[in-house]
């Protein structure tokens, strides 16, 4: 039976909830030295099996002997002490047992492990690299370790405790679908599956798992809407005999062009500004400009990628084929101008998620 479920992320700003400066600090730094650990274990759990995958060879030399990477309790020429997946847990444990909670390590061995299993072809061909995690990695945990689930006094915000540090959201002015989920989860009437908490920046965020139900559309299988993703048109979709344009290379790239033009005049003043707290003063309306252009290109391609599956619903295409795609990303790799300028992973990824909600299947040829 087809799953009608799926699961989704929202990123939720915390702060801890203490008006003891020095109590803040504290626990600010132990969350940092868990997120240490957390990369030092990713890392580690990497190695270590891809030199599971890799130790028959370092046997080279020897002719006679025979060795399986298993447990040695259920394979007769086993050579682990355990299982596998047992293997990398036991080792963090060994170097990190209570200085950071069991269950981060736990989930995040398993989340990484399956990470690998499915990557490792990959590997072996030399298609893709080994991960390798950097210091802001998320810390995941398990949705039972979440305690005191409630309102704040002013009912705009939420408080909890995890792993016994008090935080509370900042929703801000957030207009999203943030708040309908925090209420849901407190209520009970939505999962929240495994979670991960970061730093990231000196700011500390949620970034809570939900499992929804997918949109119900009327769809026919017999419809079939072939897009391609270009500069020229970012999104071209053909469905039997109609076509449609989605956004042009004009409109998408004349604001990005701007603020890139702004960054470049502003990196040139930048030496030329007061200065006060090292260079966080005098970079502060260069940092405030990259964070437009970000913005502005992540708001593009969330209104290209809503319109394109609006299409598809529309038709009643029950199937997404993105033409030529691996094709055109390989070229962009060789084009300075479109590497920069032109998002084609970000907004397959985009199109991918609002399909896989709206129930409609996406195949990239």
């Amino acid at each position: 039976m087809e799953n009608n479920k799926m699961v989704i992320t929202r990123k939720i700003q915390l702060l801890i909830d203490s008006e003891d400066k020095e109590e803040v600090k504290k626990m600010k730094d132990q969350l940092y030295n868990w997120q240490w650990i957390t990369y030092r274990s990713a890392n580690m759990i990497m190695s270590h099996h891809f030199v599971q995958e890799q130790v028959k060879d370092f046997f080279y030399l020897t002719e006679d002997i025979k060795l399986k990477i298993a447990d040695e309790k259920k394979e007769e020429n086993g050579i682990l002490k355990s299982s596998r997946q047992n293997t990398t847990y036991r080792l963090l444990s060994n170097h990190f047992k209570g200085q950071i909670p069991t269950n981060i390590l736990s989930n995040l061995n398993n989340t990484l492990i399956s990470y690998f299993n499915k990557e490792k072809s990959a590997y072996w061909k030399g298609e893709k690299s080994l991960r390798n995690y950097k210091k802001n990695i998320p810390m995941p945990f398990e949705a039972s370790v979440i305690s005191k689930f409630a309102y704040t006094p002013d009912k705009r915000n939420f408080s909890f405790k995890l792993f016994k540090v008090p935080f509370r959201t900042y929703l801000g002015k957030d207009r999203t679908d943030k708040k309908i989920m925090l209420e849901k989860i407190m209520n009970g009437t939505l999962k929240l599956c495994v979670s991960n908490i970061q730093l990231d920046k000196g700011k500390i965020f949620l970034l809570a798992a939900v499992q929804v139900d997918k949109e119900q559309h009327t769809l026919d299988n017999s419809v079939i809407a072939e897009a391609s993703l270009s500069i020229e048109h970012p999104v071209t979709v053909k469905i039997g005999k109609y076509d449609h344009t989605i956004g042009t290379k004009e409109e998408f790239l004349h604001r990005r062009l701007a603020i890139q033009a702004a960054i470049y005049r502003v990196q040139k003043a930048v030496k030329f500004n007061r200065g006060g707290h090292g260079s966080k003063r005098k970079r502060k309306s260069l940092v405030d400009y990259q964070h437009q252009e970000k913005r502005y290109v992540e708001y593009k391609l969330h209104v290209y990628s809503r319109m394109l599956i609006d299409i598809c619903l529309k038709y009643q295409a029950a199937t997404l084929l993105l033409i030529n795609q691996e094709q055109k990303e390989e070229i962009a790799k060789d084009d300075p101008f479109l590497l920069k300028n032109w998002s084609y992973y970000s907004l397959k990824e985009k199109i991918g998620y609002k399909a896989a909600k709206a129930g409609i299947q996406m195949i990239v040829e």
